[in-house]
């Protein structure tokens, strides 16, 4: 996949409706409702509103609903899969995204029902198939989670 000449796209956020322009994920699948500060090749903030409406709450837990720590490094994922969109200037594009590995993963706060949650995501390798990124997501700026994370971006039909 070529690195755009790193021409990437004009954009600075992303709403739900660019967000389902660059990356595939779908209800109940899509755990990322905007990003916004998007600096192309470098990092942007992802935006979470946890409600009590989402499926993973009636089995994790249905007396004490958290947010699986699965799901937050997945959102922090789908962050970091929307810098690569608008950096590669893919939107419209079949961009793929696949984990390679997830490194010092740490969980600090349990997010609930209610929370905003900030995914705030930073690349530390950029271009080529093969991105890395460092990702923190926060409430009410509490750490609640953190991961450095691997990814190979395929444009479907490229790899």
């Amino acid at each position: 996949m070529a690195d755009a000449q790193r021409n990437p796209a004009p954009h600075t956020e992303a709403d739900l409706s660019l967000i389902k322009r660059i990356i595939p994920h779908r209800y109940p699948f899509l755990f990322i409702d905007k990003v916004r500060d998007i600096v192309a090749f470098e990092r942007a903030v992802g935006i979470k509103n946890v409600t009590c409406n989402e499926p993973h709450f009636e089995g994790h837990f249905p007396t004490q609903p958290i947010m699986p720590g699965v799901t937050i490094v997945e959102a922090m994922a789908q962050t970091s899969a929307v810098v690569v969109g608008i950096s590669l200037n893919v939107i419209d594009k079949p961009l793929l995204t696949y984990f390679m590995g997830i490194d010092n993963c740490k969980f600090r706060r349990m997010v609930v029902p209610g929370d905003v949650l900030e995914l705030h995501c930073t690349v530390t390798r950029a271009g080529g198939k093969i991105w890395k990124f460092h990702g923190q997501a926060k409430v009410d700026g509490q750490l609640a989670a953190e991961a450095d994370f691997t990814a190979m971006m395929d444009l479907k039909g490229d790899g």
